[in-house]
């Protein structure tokens, strides 16, 4: 136990003067491993630092604003519905589904999914505890889930009101995301919080507006396009159901999000986190 503890300083030693000696680059030049690693634990620590209304605040703006990718997912389903087949409708989605992802990220909201791996570096970098990152992460999900709830509630009012979609589209778009059984959901919510950890590194990485726009389409279409479950988006999409429809009962809805969250947070801080961390880890040894 002594020699492990020693060594497990030892590499933290390594990490911190590596970490140190990363500058920052020059506009022309890409940013290294430990540049972009060294601004993703900055930003996470920022974001621990920040007062617990705040974050909470913060999560509900994102679980809000995340609705306008739902609005525009049923609009365009809606629309499509007896022009085209309804899997050729799904896949047309994926085209308008980045615009919530776009407006939360660039408007520096706290989104779940695109924190975990940002969240989960400090704690493996020995700067924060597990018990608050497991606080953090529980404000977070109140906030963006509690935000689905409210503007699943409003959307599933207006949208027929307005006939952008009725509430046979509603049921469908809840049906498509969680007509599935625990295991797979939860596996392929794994996939989806891998890419959006992904997601985060690769904004780290860029340099431009323009950039970043283009990388968050890149991988939030493929998270529509292939059908993998994105647990706050899921949120507006399976409550909506769930309040209008009889299809989608509360042990559906709660099998859903509870996997969906589940599978997220460990492709986010498994796939990514420790494993670029750990990468880094090696590379500072050497």
């Amino acid at each position: 136990m002594v020699e492990e503890k020693i060594s497990q300083t030892k590499d933290q030693e390594n990490v911190e003067n590596k970490l140190k000696n990363s500058k920052d680059s020059k506009l022309t030049t890409a940013k290294s491993h430990g540049e972009i690693l060294k601004q993703q634990i900055i930003e996470g620590q920022e974001t621990y630092d920040k007062n617990s209304v705040s974050i909470l605040l913060s999560s509900l703006t994102a679980g809000l604003e995340i609705g306008f990718s739902y609005i525009m997912i049923c609009a365009v389903f809606f629309f499509l519905t007896g022009k085209v087949e309804e899997d050729a409708a799904h896949k047309a989605v994926s085209l308008v589904y980045p615009i919530g992802f776009i407006l939360v990220i660039m408007g520096q909201s706290i989104l779940f999914t695109e924190q975990t791996s940002l969240l989960t570096l400090p704690v493996l970098n020995g700067k924060r505890s597990f018990g608050s990152l497991m606080r953090i992460w529980g404000l977070v999900i109140l906030g963006n889930l509690l935000g689905g709830y409210a503007i699943a509630a409003i959307l599933v009012w207006i949208g027929p009101k307005l006939e952008i979609f009725d509430h046979n589209t509603i049921e469908k778009v809840a049906l498509h995301a969680a007509d599935y059984n625990k295991f797979i959901i939860f596996v392929s919510a794994m996939i989806a919080g891998w890419l959006m950890g992904l997601l985060s590194w690769l904004m780290a990485a860029s340099k431009s507006t323009l950039s970043r726009i283009v990388i968050i389409f890149m991988i939030t279409s493929v998270l529509s396009f292939t059908g993998l479950h994105h647990s706050i988006v899921g949120n507006v999409e399976v409550f909506a159901g769930f309040i209008s429809s009889s299809e989608i009962t509360f042990t559906i809805y709660i099998s859903f999000i509870l996997m969906a969250l589940l599978g997220n947070a460990i492709g986010g801080a498994f796939f990514v986190a420790l494993l670029k961390y750990r990468a880094f880890v090696y590379e500072a040894q050497g």
